[in-house]
Protein backbone atom coordinates (compact mmCIF):
# COMPACT_ATOMS: atom_id res chain seq x y z
CA UNK A 1 0.00 0.00 0.00
CA UNK A 2 1.25 3.53 -1.21
CA UNK A 3 2.18 5.98 2.12
CA UNK A 4 1.31 9.97 1.55
CA UNK A 5 4.42 10.16 3.56
CA UNK A 6 7.29 8.61 4.64
CA UNK A 7 9.37 9.81 7.24
CA UNK A 8 13.13 8.65 7.48
CA UNK A 9 14.05 8.88 11.08
CA UNK A 10 11.44 8.95 14.37
CA UNK A 11 13.22 11.57 16.60
CA UNK A 12 12.12 14.64 17.67
CA UNK A 13 12.24 16.33 14.02
CA UNK A 14 10.45 13.20 12.61
CA UNK A 15 7.66 13.09 15.23
CA UNK A 16 7.05 16.51 15.04
CA UNK A 17 6.71 16.50 11.14
CA UNK A 18 4.42 13.36 11.89
CA UNK A 19 2.08 15.28 14.46
CA UNK A 20 1.86 18.27 12.63
CA UNK A 21 1.16 16.26 9.43
CA UNK A 22 -1.80 14.44 10.82
CA UNK A 23 -3.05 17.17 12.69
CA UNK A 24 -3.39 19.33 9.34
CA UNK A 25 -4.49 16.64 7.18
CA UNK A 26 -6.82 13.90 9.51
CA UNK A 27 -6.44 10.57 7.14
CA UNK A 28 -3.04 11.66 5.74
CA UNK A 29 -1.11 8.17 5.41
CA UNK A 30 2.41 9.13 7.44
CA UNK A 31 4.97 6.48 8.31
CA UNK A 32 7.54 6.98 10.50
CA UNK A 33 10.80 4.60 10.29
CA UNK A 34 12.91 4.95 13.40
CA UNK A 35 15.98 2.45 14.00
CA UNK A 36 16.26 2.61 17.40
CA UNK A 37 12.71 3.01 18.93
CA UNK A 38 14.21 2.88 22.38
CA UNK A 39 16.40 6.21 21.60
CA UNK A 40 19.57 5.10 23.48
CA UNK A 41 21.48 6.82 21.06
CA UNK A 42 19.59 9.21 19.48
CA UNK A 43 20.49 13.14 19.78
CA UNK A 44 16.66 13.52 21.06
CA UNK A 45 17.89 11.64 24.49
CA UNK A 46 21.26 12.73 25.11
CA UNK A 47 20.39 16.20 24.66
CA UNK A 48 21.02 19.02 26.93
CA UNK A 49 17.40 20.07 26.43
CA UNK A 50 17.97 23.54 26.33
CA UNK A 51 15.97 26.24 24.41
CA UNK A 52 17.31 29.81 24.23
CA UNK A 53 16.04 33.32 22.32
CA UNK A 54 19.63 34.56 21.77
CA UNK A 55 20.83 33.16 17.73
CA UNK A 56 22.11 36.12 15.49
CA UNK A 57 19.66 35.21 12.82
CA UNK A 58 16.49 36.67 13.46
CA UNK A 59 14.91 33.28 11.32
CA UNK A 60 16.20 31.38 14.70
CA UNK A 61 14.91 33.84 17.31
CA UNK A 62 11.61 33.55 15.13
CA UNK A 63 11.74 29.73 14.98
CA UNK A 64 12.57 29.78 18.86
CA UNK A 65 9.63 32.04 19.64
CA UNK A 66 7.50 29.86 18.48
CA UNK A 67 9.21 26.80 20.18
CA UNK A 68 9.36 28.29 23.90
CA UNK A 69 5.60 29.00 23.44
CA UNK A 70 5.17 25.61 22.28
CA UNK A 71 7.16 24.15 25.48
CA UNK A 72 5.76 26.15 27.91
CA UNK A 73 2.25 25.83 27.03
CA UNK A 74 2.71 22.02 26.03
CA UNK A 75 -0.36 20.79 27.74
CA UNK A 76 -2.31 22.93 25.72
CA UNK A 77 -0.89 23.78 22.45
CA UNK A 78 -0.97 19.85 21.73
CA UNK A 79 -3.95 18.12 23.69
CA UNK A 80 -4.36 15.09 26.26
CA UNK A 81 -3.80 12.55 23.23
CA UNK A 82 -0.12 13.69 24.00
CA UNK A 83 -0.36 12.10 27.30
CA UNK A 84 2.29 14.28 29.01
CA UNK A 85 0.99 17.38 31.00
CA UNK A 86 4.04 19.40 31.26
CA UNK A 87 7.28 19.82 29.94
CA UNK A 88 8.75 20.94 33.48
CA UNK A 89 10.18 24.08 32.13
CA UNK A 90 12.75 25.70 34.30
CA UNK A 91 13.17 29.15 33.11
CA UNK A 92 16.84 30.41 34.92
CA UNK A 93 17.55 32.14 31.35
CA UNK A 94 20.94 31.82 28.90
CA UNK A 95 23.93 33.86 29.68
CA UNK A 96 26.48 34.49 27.29
CA UNK A 97 30.09 35.82 28.74
CA UNK A 98 32.73 37.33 26.41
CA UNK A 99 36.21 38.80 27.78
CA UNK A 100 37.08 40.68 24.12
CA UNK A 101 36.02 44.47 24.17
CA UNK A 102 35.32 44.32 20.50
CA UNK A 103 32.36 42.01 21.07
CA UNK A 104 30.54 44.61 23.14
CA UNK A 105 28.74 46.42 20.52
CA UNK A 106 27.84 42.98 18.93
CA UNK A 107 26.19 41.95 21.49
CA UNK A 108 24.55 45.05 22.14
CA UNK A 109 23.72 45.14 18.25
CA UNK A 110 22.38 41.54 18.33
CA UNK A 111 20.44 41.63 21.82
CA UNK A 112 18.26 44.64 19.82
CA UNK A 113 17.58 42.82 17.38
CA UNK A 114 16.61 39.91 19.71
CA UNK A 115 14.28 42.00 21.16
CA UNK A 116 12.56 43.05 18.08
CA UNK A 117 11.41 39.66 17.75
CA UNK A 118 10.01 39.45 21.14
CA UNK A 119 12.47 38.17 23.52
CA UNK A 120 13.85 40.20 26.34
CA UNK A 121 17.66 40.41 26.21
CA UNK A 122 19.55 42.48 28.21
CA UNK A 123 23.43 43.16 27.83
CA UNK A 124 25.23 43.62 31.34
CA UNK A 125 28.88 45.31 31.93
CA UNK A 126 31.20 43.42 34.39
CA UNK A 127 29.45 45.25 37.51
CA UNK A 128 26.48 44.20 36.67
CA UNK A 129 27.13 40.63 36.19
CA UNK A 130 28.39 40.36 39.37
CA UNK A 131 25.42 42.03 40.96
CA UNK A 132 23.37 39.59 39.62
CA UNK A 133 25.67 36.66 40.21
CA UNK A 134 28.42 37.15 43.06
CA UNK A 135 29.34 33.84 42.57
CA UNK A 136 31.35 34.53 39.72
CA UNK A 137 34.78 35.82 38.77
CA UNK A 138 33.85 38.86 36.73
CA UNK A 139 37.59 40.59 36.48
CA UNK A 140 38.21 40.11 32.94
CA UNK A 141 34.53 40.35 31.69
CA UNK A 142 34.29 42.79 29.10
CA UNK A 143 30.22 41.99 28.56
CA UNK A 144 27.29 39.17 29.47
CA UNK A 145 24.05 38.82 27.09
CA UNK A 146 21.21 37.55 29.84
CA UNK A 147 17.35 36.26 28.83
CA UNK A 148 15.24 36.83 31.42
CA UNK A 149 12.82 34.90 30.12
CA UNK A 150 11.53 31.97 27.38
CA UNK A 151 15.20 30.15 28.13
CA UNK A 152 16.30 27.60 29.79
CA UNK A 153 16.23 23.95 29.94
CA UNK A 154 13.07 21.29 30.14
CA UNK A 155 11.96 17.62 29.47
CA UNK A 156 13.40 16.35 26.17
CA UNK A 157 11.62 13.19 26.11
CA UNK A 158 8.62 14.31 27.18
CA UNK A 159 8.77 16.50 24.02
CA UNK A 160 9.69 13.72 22.11
CA UNK A 161 7.07 11.52 23.45
CA UNK A 162 3.93 13.97 23.42
CA UNK A 163 4.65 14.23 19.60
CA UNK A 164 4.86 10.47 19.17
CA UNK A 165 1.72 9.70 21.21
CA UNK A 166 -0.55 12.10 19.48
CA UNK A 167 0.92 11.82 15.93
CA UNK A 168 -0.06 8.15 16.47
CA UNK A 169 -3.61 9.08 18.40
CA UNK A 170 -3.86 11.12 14.63
CA UNK A 171 -3.49 8.26 12.88
CA UNK A 172 -0.27 8.60 12.13
CA UNK A 173 2.00 4.93 11.89
CA UNK A 174 5.90 4.29 13.94
CA UNK A 175 7.41 0.82 12.88
CA UNK A 176 10.89 -0.12 14.42
CA UNK A 177 12.87 -0.79 11.24
CA UNK A 178 15.95 0.33 9.08
CA UNK A 179 15.46 2.69 6.04
CA UNK A 180 17.96 1.36 3.69
CA UNK A 181 17.44 2.62 0.21
CA UNK A 182 14.93 5.40 -1.94
CA UNK A 183 13.61 3.78 -5.29
CA UNK A 184 14.10 7.03 -8.12
CA UNK A 185 12.11 7.23 -10.97
CA UNK A 186 12.16 10.28 -13.38
CA UNK A 187 14.31 12.31 -10.56
CA UNK A 188 11.26 12.18 -7.85
CA UNK A 189 11.44 9.45 -4.43
CA UNK A 190 8.68 6.73 -5.78
CA UNK A 191 9.39 4.31 -2.42
CA UNK A 192 11.66 3.73 0.45
CA UNK A 193 13.32 0.58 0.85
CA UNK A 194 12.13 -0.49 4.64
CA UNK A 195 14.33 -3.64 6.05
CA UNK A 196 11.68 -6.21 6.67
CA UNK A 197 9.47 -4.94 4.38
CA UNK A 198 10.89 -4.67 1.26
CA UNK A 199 9.72 -1.59 -1.08
CA UNK A 200 7.21 1.01 0.43
CA UNK A 201 5.80 3.34 -2.31
CA UNK A 202 5.18 6.63 -1.13
CA UNK A 203 4.83 10.41 -2.54
CA UNK A 204 6.53 12.37 -0.39
CA UNK A 205 9.94 11.28 1.51
CA UNK A 206 11.18 13.57 4.54
CA UNK A 207 15.00 13.14 5.78
CA UNK A 208 14.42 13.13 9.41
CA UNK A 209 17.21 10.65 10.18
CA UNK A 210 20.09 13.15 12.04
CA UNK A 211 23.51 12.31 12.06
CA UNK A 212 22.40 9.74 9.21
CA UNK A 213 21.11 12.53 6.99
CA UNK A 214 23.73 12.06 4.63
CA UNK A 215 23.53 8.55 3.96
CA UNK A 216 19.67 9.09 2.85
CA UNK A 217 20.86 11.73 0.51
CA UNK A 218 23.65 9.69 -1.18
CA UNK A 219 20.64 7.04 -2.03
CA UNK A 220 19.68 9.72 -4.39
CA UNK A 221 22.79 10.73 -5.76
CA UNK A 222 23.05 13.62 -3.68
CA UNK A 223 26.11 15.06 -1.65
CA UNK A 224 24.64 16.59 1.31
CA UNK A 225 27.13 18.67 4.32
CA UNK A 226 26.20 16.92 7.55
CA UNK A 227 28.08 14.80 9.66
CA UNK A 228 28.27 13.47 12.97
CA UNK A 229 30.35 15.16 16.09
CA UNK A 230 30.80 13.85 19.46
CA UNK A 231 29.85 15.69 22.57
CA UNK A 232 30.74 14.24 26.30
CA UNK A 233 28.47 15.68 28.66
CA UNK A 234 29.94 15.77 32.25
CA UNK A 235 28.06 15.39 35.53
CA UNK A 236 29.26 16.97 38.26
CA UNK A 237 28.96 17.85 42.01
CA UNK A 238 30.46 20.94 43.47
CA UNK A 239 29.44 20.88 47.03
CA UNK A 240 31.11 24.69 47.22
CA UNK A 241 28.96 25.99 44.59
CA UNK A 242 25.52 25.69 45.54
CA UNK A 243 23.25 27.65 43.02
CA UNK A 244 19.85 26.17 41.97
CA UNK A 245 18.99 29.85 40.46
CA UNK A 246 22.39 29.57 37.66
CA UNK A 247 21.85 30.17 34.31
CA UNK A 248 22.87 28.01 31.76
CA UNK A 249 26.39 29.97 31.30
CA UNK A 250 28.49 30.15 27.94
CA UNK A 251 31.87 30.92 28.54
CA UNK A 252 34.81 31.07 25.87
CA UNK A 253 35.82 27.02 26.54
CA UNK A 254 32.52 25.70 28.28
CA UNK A 255 28.92 25.89 28.92
CA UNK A 256 27.46 25.09 32.27
CA UNK A 257 23.86 24.51 33.99
CA UNK A 258 22.90 23.56 36.96
CA UNK A 259 21.48 20.26 37.44
CA UNK A 260 18.79 18.71 39.75
CA UNK A 261 20.61 17.62 43.73
CA UNK A 262 23.25 20.27 43.48
CA UNK A 263 25.03 18.98 40.77
CA UNK A 264 26.29 20.77 37.28
CA UNK A 265 26.13 20.03 33.53
CA UNK A 266 29.29 20.91 31.88
CA UNK A 267 30.67 20.54 28.60
CA UNK A 268 33.10 21.62 26.03
CA UNK A 269 33.56 21.37 21.85
CA UNK A 270 37.02 20.02 21.47
CA UNK A 271 39.84 22.55 20.27
CA UNK A 272 40.48 19.81 17.10
CA UNK A 273 36.62 18.78 16.94
CA UNK A 274 35.87 16.74 13.45
CA UNK A 275 33.31 14.38 12.32
CA UNK A 276 33.00 10.89 14.50
CA UNK A 277 31.95 7.80 13.28
CA UNK A 278 27.93 7.02 13.98
CA UNK A 279 28.67 4.54 16.27
CA UNK A 280 31.58 6.43 18.34
CA UNK A 281 29.77 7.15 21.55
CA UNK A 282 33.15 6.66 23.43
CA UNK A 283 33.49 9.48 26.22
CA UNK A 284 36.14 11.44 26.27
CA UNK A 285 36.87 11.52 29.51
CA UNK A 286 40.14 13.50 29.40
CA UNK A 287 38.62 17.19 28.36
CA UNK A 288 37.26 17.91 31.89
CA UNK A 289 40.66 18.52 32.92
CA UNK A 290 42.16 19.31 30.02
CA UNK A 291 39.90 21.59 28.50
CA UNK A 292 36.96 22.04 31.16
CA UNK A 293 38.34 22.85 35.00
CA UNK A 294 40.78 25.15 34.98
CA UNK A 295 38.82 28.40 33.21
CA UNK A 296 35.83 26.99 34.84
CA UNK A 297 37.39 27.02 38.45
CA UNK A 298 38.71 30.67 37.06
CA UNK A 299 34.88 31.63 36.59
CA UNK A 300 33.59 30.35 39.51
CA UNK A 301 36.08 29.83 42.29
CA UNK A 302 33.28 27.84 44.53
CA UNK A 303 34.44 25.18 41.73
CA UNK A 304 37.65 24.55 43.52
CA UNK A 305 36.30 21.00 44.44
CA UNK A 306 34.68 19.13 42.08
CA UNK A 307 34.03 15.59 41.20
CA UNK A 308 32.64 13.91 38.00
CA UNK A 309 29.93 11.24 38.90
CA UNK A 310 28.34 10.93 35.71
CA UNK A 311 28.90 11.70 31.49
CA UNK A 312 27.43 10.80 28.35
CA UNK A 313 27.72 11.09 24.66
CA UNK A 314 25.83 12.57 22.23
CA UNK A 315 26.04 13.19 18.56
CA UNK A 316 24.97 16.57 16.67
CA UNK A 317 23.86 16.09 12.91
CA UNK A 318 26.15 18.95 12.29
CA UNK A 319 26.01 21.22 9.38
CA UNK A 320 29.62 21.94 8.05
CA UNK A 321 28.71 25.36 5.87
CA UNK A 322 27.59 27.15 8.75
CA UNK A 323 25.62 25.00 11.84
CA UNK A 324 22.38 25.65 10.85
CA UNK A 325 18.95 23.60 9.28
CA UNK A 326 19.21 22.43 5.88
CA UNK A 327 14.97 22.64 5.31
CA UNK A 328 12.69 22.16 2.51
CA UNK A 329 12.58 19.92 -0.67
CA UNK A 330 15.65 19.24 -2.96
CA UNK A 331 15.32 20.99 -6.04
CA UNK A 332 16.89 18.16 -7.70
CA UNK A 333 14.26 15.69 -6.19
CA UNK A 334 11.38 17.51 -5.32
CA UNK A 335 9.72 15.34 -3.66
CA UNK A 336 12.45 14.92 -0.96
CA UNK A 337 12.09 17.19 2.37
CA UNK A 338 15.18 17.67 4.63
CA UNK A 339 15.17 18.59 8.09
CA UNK A 340 18.58 18.08 8.88
CA UNK A 341 22.09 19.96 10.25
CA UNK A 342 20.92 21.24 13.80
CA UNK A 343 24.07 21.18 15.10
CA UNK A 344 23.05 20.87 18.32
CA UNK A 345 19.77 23.28 18.13
CA UNK A 346 17.30 20.35 16.70
CA UNK A 347 15.33 19.49 19.91
CA UNK A 348 14.08 23.73 20.60
CA UNK A 349 14.07 23.98 16.63
CA UNK A 350 11.37 20.83 16.33
CA UNK A 351 7.99 22.50 17.37
CA UNK A 352 8.45 25.52 14.91
CA UNK A 353 10.04 23.18 11.70
CA UNK A 354 8.03 19.86 12.33
CA UNK A 355 4.62 22.44 11.18
CA UNK A 356 6.67 24.54 8.41
CA UNK A 357 7.89 21.13 7.11
CA UNK A 358 4.69 19.72 7.03
CA UNK A 359 2.98 23.15 5.72
CA UNK A 360 5.49 23.29 2.98
CA UNK A 361 4.42 18.96 2.00
CA UNK A 362 0.59 19.68 2.34
CA UNK A 363 0.61 23.54 0.62
CA UNK A 364 3.76 23.79 -1.73
CA UNK A 365 5.34 26.63 0.20
CA UNK A 366 6.13 27.77 3.81
CA UNK A 367 3.22 29.06 5.53
CA UNK A 368 3.17 30.52 9.52
CA UNK A 369 6.87 31.40 9.18
CA UNK A 370 9.49 31.83 6.06
CA UNK A 371 12.00 29.45 6.80
CA UNK A 372 13.41 29.84 2.76
CA UNK A 373 16.94 31.49 3.99
CA UNK A 374 17.37 27.84 5.85
CA UNK A 375 16.36 26.30 2.52
CA UNK A 376 18.89 23.51 1.03
CA UNK A 377 19.21 26.42 -1.82
CA UNK A 378 21.41 28.17 0.28
CA UNK A 379 23.84 25.31 0.41
CA UNK A 380 23.54 24.45 -3.48
CA UNK A 381 25.21 28.11 -3.59
CA UNK A 382 27.44 27.79 -1.33
CA UNK A 383 26.03 30.73 0.49
CA UNK A 384 26.30 30.28 4.32
CA UNK A 385 23.93 31.75 6.56
CA UNK A 386 26.55 31.86 10.03
CA UNK A 387 25.93 32.55 13.45
CA UNK A 388 28.31 35.31 14.51
CA UNK A 389 30.31 34.87 17.20
CA UNK A 390 28.71 36.19 20.84
CA UNK A 391 31.40 34.70 22.60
Amino acid sequence: MTEDVIIIGGGVMGASAAYWLTRFSPGLRVLVVERDPGYERAATALSVASVRQQFSSAVNVRISRFGIDFIRNFAERIGPAAEIPSLGLKENGYLFLTTRPEQVAVMQELAEMQRAEGAATEVWDAAELGRHYPWLNTEDIAAASFGPRDEGWFDNMGLLQGFRNAARAQGAKFIKAEATGLQMTAGRVTGVEIEGRGLVPCGVAINAAGTRASRVMAWAGLDHPVEPRKRTVFVIDAPNARHPDAPLMIDRDYYLRPEVQGRWIVATVPQDDGPCDVNDFEPDLHLFEEAIWEPLYHRAPGFDAVKVVRHWVGHYDYNTLDQNAILGPHPAVPNLFLMSGFSGHGLQQSPAIGRGTAEYVLNGGWQSLDLSELSIGRVLRGEPLLERAVV
